[in-house]
């Protein structure tokens, strides 16, 4: 969304692909206007507020991290616009196994690498334990300098056998009626609509 804030989904994903990037853009007119960096707290109050606006039906649960001014926040966003701040969240399909990981695990102080570690651990817990959640392990990490995105840092699930397309033969399907009809004409420039 910007240098400094990042966020992950769940849900319908070309509601999230928009979401976020209107969200980038207003908040890429906000850094020009005014100089400076948004704050976390400013994208998730619009966010907040546009999702409330449509009352859970823009299909977008969010995890949203940055760091400001004020220090790093950790934020989730609910569909219909509700928001917590916490030190760790999860959300989707795979977010009660993700949890249990980091219920039991999370503790205060953590490097970068113990981190890294932790969410990827919580990841995979999802992974394995939900068969909505994806193949594939990216984390994020975000410090005052911006964010690294580490794509793909681990396949635990990867697809061994993919299905080869098959088409339908010609004749597969039978035509039970076939008719065309002229809906313009045009005589001497002028076009007259039938029908």
């Amino acid at each position: 969304i910007a240098k400094n804030v990042y966020c992950a989904g769940a849900g319908t994903a070309a509601d999230l692909q928009h979401t976020t990037e209107l969200m980038e853009s207003q908040m890429e007119l906000m850094r020009l206007a005014t100089g400076t960096q948004p704050r976390v707290c400013t994208v998730v109050r619009r966010l907040s507020t546009m999702l409330f606006k449509y009352q859970g039906y823009i299909g977008c649960a969010l995890v949203l991290g940055g760091v400001d001014v004020t220090g790093p926040h950790l934020y989730q966003i609910y569909p219909h616009g509700s928001t917590d701040c916490l030190p760790f969240t999860t959300m989707g399909s795979g977010s009660l196994a993700a949890m249990s990981i980091l219920e039991s695990e999370y503790k205060d102080d953590m490097t970068i690498d113990e981190g890294k570690a932790l969410v990827a651990k919580a990841i995979r817990a999802g992974i394995f334990n939900d068969l909505g959640s994806g193949g594939n392990v990216d984390v994020c990490v975000i410090t005052k300098e911006g964010g690294t995105i580490f794509r793909n840092m681990e396949k635990p699930n990867e697809r061994k056998f993919k299905a080869q397309y098959r088409g339908f033969p010609k004749g597969t399907t039978p035509v039970l009626k076939e008719e065309i009809r002229k809906l313009v004409t045009i005589e001497s420039g002028d076009v007259t609509m039938s029908g």
